[in-house]
Order: structure tokens, then sequence, then C-alpha cells
């Protein structure tokens, strides 16, 4: 828990991202509702927030949660989407994203994922971040890719329910501490 206890509020060119907190509710389960947004989460559907996993909170969150910053324009305050640098074990910690989709392809995501992964290796005290997602979702590797992380492997994962494009696997990326070019 130590990376949670430095939290801070990151601000990069055009984004505030501030840990996340009670009122941010709303606006992460609107986030869930838009099927693009979750298509390569759960297929697009409707996320039904009375049977959430307990232990989906890097998936679902729900303003409570430590290691998740909420997003907002810096200019206007409006809700964008969160990050997260979710701690896998005290040196290897995940990156996650999730934007609105009006916030797509204006570099945001970029913008907040560099925010994260220099606060991980700079205050975070992690000597490893990853991130994954489905080898299909091109824009979000491309997000990877732009903030330093490397591609490490694909994966098959074998889904209970899977879903379009789940069958070329998972790709698995990665930047150590030494290969980051903040430090």
């Amino acid at each position: 828990m130590e990376g949670f206890s430095k939290m801070a509020v990151l601000q990069t060119s055009r984004l505030t991202l501030s840990p996340c907190c009670p009122g941010d509710r709303a606006d992460f389960i609107d986030l869930e509702l838009d099927p693009e947004v979750m298509r390569f989460l759960n297929g697009g559907h409707p996320v039904d927030h009375e049977q959430i996993d307990p232990n989906a909170t890097f998936l679902m969150p729900r303003g409570t949660e430590p290691y998740v910053w909420t997003a907002r324009r810096t200019i206007s305050g409006a809700f964008v989407g969160w990050f997260c640098l979710w701690p896998e074990n005290e040196i290897v910690a995940e990156l996650g994203y999730r934007l609105r989709r009006v916030d797509w392809g204006q570099g945001l995501a970029a913008e907040g994922a560099s925010a994260l992964v220099d606060w991980g290796f700079r205050n975070g005290g992690y000597d490893r971040i990853v991130a994954t997602t489905m080898a299909v979702n091109h824009a979000s590797r491309r997000v990877m890719e732009k903030v330093g992380l490397i591609y490490a492997r694909t994966v098959s994962v074998d889904w209970p329910d899977p879903i379009a494009g789940s069958e070329h696997g998972e790709v698995w990326y990665e930047l150590v501490r030494l290969d980051w070019k903040g430090g």
C-alpha cells in the first residue's frame, strides 16, 4: 500500500488526474454504459451494476478504489475517464485506462498514461509497469507504445464467454525502470 499513500494530483498539459472519490461514481458508471467503450472488455454489453464481481475493482471502479485516478479536462473540469496503476506486487504495477468515446483520438489516453508511468517510477516505487489488452485492440496498443511500453508476448485466454476478437489472444506490454526515458 506504499504507492497508495503517495497518490497525488497529477497535471498534464490538458488533464488533471486526481485520486478518485465517491463523487466520481456516476461518471464511472456512465462510461460503462457506452457499448464501444466496453467492446474490448465484455463485447459491448451493458454492465449489470448489481452483479459486479467484487474482485473487478480494477475494471469497474466506483470512486473508492486505491490506485485509480479520475481524469478531467483542466480548463473545463469535464470528465474524460479514469487511469489506474494497479499494484501486482511491491515492484510491478499494471497500467489501465478508460476514456469516454468523445475524447478518443485526441492523444488524451497517452497523455494520462504517460503521467501515471512517470509517477509509478518516480513516486510509486515500481521497477516494472505492465499493461494488457486484446490483440485486436489496436488503439489501446498504440497508447501503450506511445508511452514507451514494449510488446512482450501474446497469450491465449480461455474466456468463459468469448467476445469478438478474443480468439487472437491478449497482448502484454511492459516497461522496466532501466529503459524508462524519464529516469
